[in-house]
């Protein structure tokens, strides 16, 4: 399937009960220049795909799938790592974000937005002072930003719990119950209405324990009750515990993509699927070439990852593009 042909396709409605077939993700050519970035982004809006950010200062990447062609967009005025991105009005925010060089990286004290349409960057929303962190997790949810966890101190130290809610129609900020445990170096994902940590680590490079602390454990956020559990041991526990995931949600699936541990020194090309309803993983197809540090996106009736890093730490940074079509996974439903 090519990345022309995904783009004929409607977005399909996903069932349930379904397990991992035959399916494979595939690498696809593209042409155009993509510059290689792990601890990056890569995000869908209107129909195109963006790559963002990631060690040093990088322009904005941007593949068409229409005709498979990568073109350049704006660079951001500061380096930006480790962070989630988020599309809120067609904007996408670069959230709880890094910079500087590893292993004392700051946590940048506001968001990075930018803006496809206009193909520029502007300043968001400043986070507050007492709660600013990099390699959280970010969601959106009925109109308001969350962000989950996190390390303050670059990959130092300081790994927080830290729940926090900004309300984007007021611009204010709410603290909201921590997490059961601290985790960094993940993301988050929405499915129903809940939030779900899943990976992710707590770095310690004073220690010299930076890959060592993954995290296994599956925490949820459910939104109606306002209230934090965790997933039933070992069912609910993530099959293969690793850092530098990258989540989405596919109809009541959480997917948890790629990844780094201490286990082996190349990034896992593990995928694991989460049913949310009955609490249980299935492991998906593996990425043809395991990476780490960027993200997964819906693309038609597939999905597609760019770049990363291919190892444990941040090289090699990849320059490839892989699809896995749905429909093997799961039935199409009108």
């Amino acid at each position: 399937m090519t990345l022309r042909h995904c783009l004929c396709f409607c977005l399909i409605l996903l069932t349930v009960g379904a397990t991992a077939t035959a399916a494979e993700w595939t690498p696809e050519p593209v042409q155009g220049t993509m510059h290689p970035r792990h601890e990056a982004a890569f995000v869908a809006v209107g129909g195109k795909a963006y790559l963002l950010g990631g060690r040093r200062l990088q322009p904005v990447d941007i593949l068409d799938p229409a005709t498979g062609v990568w073109t350049q967009g704006a660079t951001p005025p500061v380096e930006v790592h480790h962070f989630q991105a988020v599309v809120w009005e067609n904007k996408i925010w670069l959230v709880g974000a890094m910079t500087g060089r590893y292993p004392q990286e700051r946590a940048l004290d506001h968001i990075p937005v930018y803006d496809p349409a206009t193909d520029s960057w502007s300043r968001g929303p400043s986070l507050p002072e007492h709660r600013r962190r990099g390699g959280a997790g970010a969601v959106i949810h009925e109109g308001k930003l969350y962000v989950v966890c996190g390390i303050i101190n670059g990959h130092w130290d300081g790994h927080v719990a830290w729940l926090d809610e900004l309300d984007l129609s007021t611009g204010i900020w709410r603290e909201l119950p921590d997490a059961p445990r601290a985790r960094d170096h993940f993301q988050a994902a929405i499915v129903g209405d809940k939030l779900y940590a899943a990976g992710g680590r707590r770095s310690w490079a004073a220690r010299k324990e930076t890959f060592n602390h993954v995290e296994a454990r599956v925490d949820v956020y459910d939104f109606k009750a306002g209230i934090w559990v965790t997933l039933p041991s070992p069912a609910g526990d993530l099959p293969v515990p690793r850092a530098g995931t990258m989540s989405i949600a596919v109809g009541r699936h959480l997917i948890v993509a790629g990844g780094e541990s201490l286990a082996q020194s190349t990034a896992h090309a593990d995928n694991h699927a989460l049913d949310t309803v009955t609490g249980t993983w299935v492991a998906w197809p593996p990425f043809a070439r395991g990476r780490h540090g960027s993200g997964v996106i819906r693309l038609g009736k597939g999905l597609c990852v760019a770049s990363g890093s291919g190892n444990r730490g941040g090289s090699p940074e990849l320059d490839s593009v892989e699809m896995l079509d749905l429909t093997d996974l799961f039935p199409i439903r009108p």
